[in-house]
């Protein structure tokens, strides 16, 4: 333990070839050796009470913090899908908003409306894996159920439109 508290501060075996410029107190580019000492003692000491002090604190792996999670819960890259695929779906129906607006046909704005149960399903469905499926919110996935078939229905009558609409022009 003492061999690995004290510090060995050698001198380097090889000198510069390049000269680097050194910023001084004088202002004539040099740092006397009194100041370079220092500087080396001072993270010495500091670097020595870093060790100390780590020896001293339990490590993160002794300590009791255990997060007890059911088995049915989701994984962190099952959430980033999940996550991922809502935000997805958001900016999808912004994007079909947009272009319902610029390109001159109102009836894909239709189609962002007719995504809209779609993404109420999606919210039902995080927020049930969110409280770990729990049996009490399983009325959740009969609402996801039914937002799923009134959503593909809305889907299918936007595109109809869109499809009417097309037809006209």
């Amino acid at each position: 333990m003492a061999a690995a508290t004290m510090l060995y501060l050698a001198k380097p075996s090889c000198t510069r070839k390049i000269p680097f410029p050194r910023v001084s107190e004088s202002g004539n580019g040099t740092v006397s050796v009194k100041a370079q000492t220092e500087t080396k003692t001072k993270a010495g000491l500091l670097g020595l009470g870093l060790f100390h002090f780590l020896n001293y604190v339990e490590p993160a792996s002794c300590l009791q913090l255990q997060l007890h999670e059911p088995p049915n819960a989701l994984s962190l890259p099952t959430w980033a899908v999940h996550v991922s695929s809502v935000a997805e779906w958001i900016i999808a129906m912004a994007l079909v908003w947009q272009y319902g607006e610029k390109s001159g046909y109102p009836a894909w704005k239709g189609l962002s409306w007719g995504m809209v149960p779609l993404l109420g399903g999606a919210f039902c469905a995080c927020t049930w894996h969110f409280f770990y499926n729990s049996e009490s919110l399983e009325v959740l996935v009969a609402l996801q159920a039914a937002l799923t078939v009134v959503g593909n229905a809305t889907m299918c009558i936007a595109a109809y439109r869109i499809y009417k609409s097309s037809q006209g022009s």
